[in-house]
């Protein structure tokens, strides 16, 4: 049976492609996705992605994740540096998460230096573009099958 994993995005990552180029690049959010569900499906993975503007739908999604999913990978955007209520449905899940930013949001303003979510994620990756999203998918298959801990 195939693993199956979550990629959760949060607030304006559906603008990707028209927000703030020179931080974000060119590619669309659509496209993202399908690069995203293309490598998952040749590692032979499930793969969902989700994308809200709204805290509580995101909570709603990492709590029914529980039931079903093997893995997270979140780029909770700016959520990351707000929501204890994010926070607490990862800390929840008990299964791997990656923790994923398109940014370098350590060289960024100093209020995006604090992630409310890194210390109880099981990974993170910070700056590495959309490339990072690929790893992100490489690195949770690992996790999840217990080859790089």
């Amino acid at each position: 049976m195939n693993k199956k994993i979550i990629f959760i995005n949060g607030p304006n990552l559906n603008l990707l492609g028209e927000r703030e180029q020179s931080q974000y690049g060119t590619i669309t959010f659509d496209s993202l996705k399908e690069k995203c569900l293309k490598k998952a499906k040749e590692l032979k993975i499930d793969a969902e992605f989700f994308q809200s503007n709204i805290e509580g739908e995101i909570v709603n999604k990492i709590q029914e994740a529980r039931k079903n999913i093997d893995g997270i990978i979140i780029n909770a955007a700016g959520f990351t540096h707000t929501s204890v209520a994010i926070r607490d449905a990862l800390n929840i899940f008990k299964k791997p998460i990656i923790e994923l930013h398109i940014s370098n949001i350590y060289k960024r303003e100093e209020f995006r230096h604090k992630s409310l979510i890194s210390d109880i994620v099981s990974g993170g990756i910070f700056g590495l573009g959309f490339e990072g999203y690929i790893l992100a998918i490489i690195s949770l298959e690992k996790m999840i099958n217990n080859e790089n801990r």
